[in-house]
């Protein structure tokens, strides 16, 4: 089966509680017969890297040996490059403020419309990687300093994909 193609947003938010705000969104996705699947923007290298958990995910979900019982987990755990669902969970939502990218697979008419009572959507350049940013993703990727010299600064986001895609091995 082909993986499905999915509509990614930019989106930013309040968040007072993340079971009562998830259950919104699942309401949503469930009405729409689609998946909703929420990824903080602060700790994602980019657009890139939420298409490569989307589509890592789909393949293992689909593959008939995923590691979480939801599309939606899956689609985190390979945003994080990690097969423990309490580290996944940091890449979803969390209280407060949240920049995050909405992905939508399969793409559904009106959903934008009906998601807009929730989040508000925005048209903001989010792949710039800032010291601070990059900094944070060395940490949560565990990225050294002496990969990052081997590959060059300008490669660093591949780094962060390549964790993506190592989870497949750590298997």
């Amino acid at each position: 089966m082909a993986e499905p193609a999915c509509d990614i947003y930019q989106a930013v938010f309040t968040v007072d509680e993340n079971v009562s705000f998830l259950e919104k969104v699942r309401g949503i996705a469930d009405e729409h017969r689609t998946h909703i699947i929420l990824f903080d923007a602060d700790r994602l290298a980019g657009r890139d890297h939420v298409a490569a958990a989307l589509r890592h995910a789909w393949r293992s979900w689909t593959g008939g040996e995923p590691i979480a019982n939801s599309i939606e987990m899956e689609a985190l755990l390979y945003a994080a490059g990690s097969r423990q669902c309490q580290v996944a969970a940091f890449f979803g939502i969390h209280p407060g403020v949240n920049r995050a990218y909405v992905a939508v697979c399969p793409p559904a008419p009106g959903i934008r419309e009906r998601l807009a009572g929730c989040v508000t959507f925005v048209d903001e350049d989010w792949e710039e990687i800032d010291p601070a940013k990059r900094e944070r993703l060395a940490e949560l990727f565990s990225i050294t300093p002496e990969e990052v010299l081997v590959v060059g600064e300008e490669r660093f986001r591949e780094l962060v994909l390549e964790r993506v895609a190592l989870l497949d091995v750590y298997r």
